[in-house]
């Protein structure tokens, strides 16, 4: 009976976590630095879900063979800044590596990239038929190391940002591209190599989603409303709700929780 392999802690980047990108001229150096790189470009955003009523990136990791690795503050730079349009232009000129790309995709592409070769290390694992596909799974099975996941649910818009954050931040692309040469060996194995790159390809030219219709009717305890009078109460509190929250930017249920809705409207 062979021994179970104990995964060694990944505790923080082999070079250290790198200081957070904010200023024109920090991003500029970041992308000569890149520039002198060779290889794909392991790629990894954070977001504010469950806080933020917006999907936008508040943080993005880069890192690439001798091109070092790269925190980028994209709020101080904004959405379609020239030097988003820089780096999109650096990175298309390589295979992007994203692990889940379908949820950082969206909030890149708010920023102006858009990458043009994706190799998604999630949908690879999936392909190559492993059981479990999380960043932290793959990297136990593949390469022996664990991932620290404490911060993945944390408010990424507070600034500044901690220090532990950003080392958590920098370890989500630390080995990505040694991940990415695993999987891509094993759908190579299991000649499944052309079908993971048509499915990846198929991500990248896959229209934004529609928008939801009647988006209300997904007020969690819905079920416990029966008349109309009722429903309307919901619908008309969900919408108020959702303008607030769109317009400060906070999320819905940080606002007035769906049980609060449903609960006044149960009383009406």
């Amino acid at each position: 009976m062979s021994e179970e392999v104990v995964a060694t802690p990944l505790l923080q980047p082999a070079a250290g976590t790198p200081q957070v990108i904010d200023t024109e001229a920090a991003f500029k150096e970041a992308l000569a630095d890149l520039s002198q790189g060779s290889g794909p470009f392991a790629v990894d955003a954070e977001r504010a879900s469950g806080f933020r009523y917006s999907a936008r990136a508040y943080l993005i990791q880069i890192k690439r063979k001798d091109g070092g690795l790269h925190l980028i503050d994209p709020i101080p730079f904004g959405p379609g800044h020239q030097l988003f349009a820089r780096l999109n232009e650096l990175l298309n000129t390589d295979e992007v590596i994203l692990h889940a790309s379908t949820q950082d995709l969206p909030c890149l592409r708010e920023l102006g990239i858009n990458p043009k070769r994706l190799f998604d290390t999630e949908l690879g694992g999936r392909l190559a038929g492993l059981p479990r596909v999380g960043l932290g799974p793959l990297l136990e099975s593949l390469m022996e190391v664990s991932l620290a996941k404490e911060h993945s649910a944390a408010d990424w818009s507070q600034r500044p940002l901690p220090q532990d954050w950003l080392n958590y931040a920098a370890l989500d692309v630390e080995l990505l591209i040694e991940l990415r040469d695993k999987v891509h060996a094993l759908l190579a194995s299991a000649n499944k190599l052309k079908w993971a790159q048509e499915e990846f390809q198929a991500i990248l030219d896959a229209p934004p989603p529609p928008p939801r219709i009647d988006p209300w009717r997904r007020t969690s305890g819905m079920h416990k409303v029966k008349k109309r009078e009722q429903l309307a109460i919901v619908r008309a509190l969900w919408t108020v709700r959702n303008e607030i929250a769109q317009e400060v930017d906070i999320s819905q249920g940080r606002l007035l929780s769906d049980a609060a809705i449903v609960e006044v409207a149960m009383v009406a």
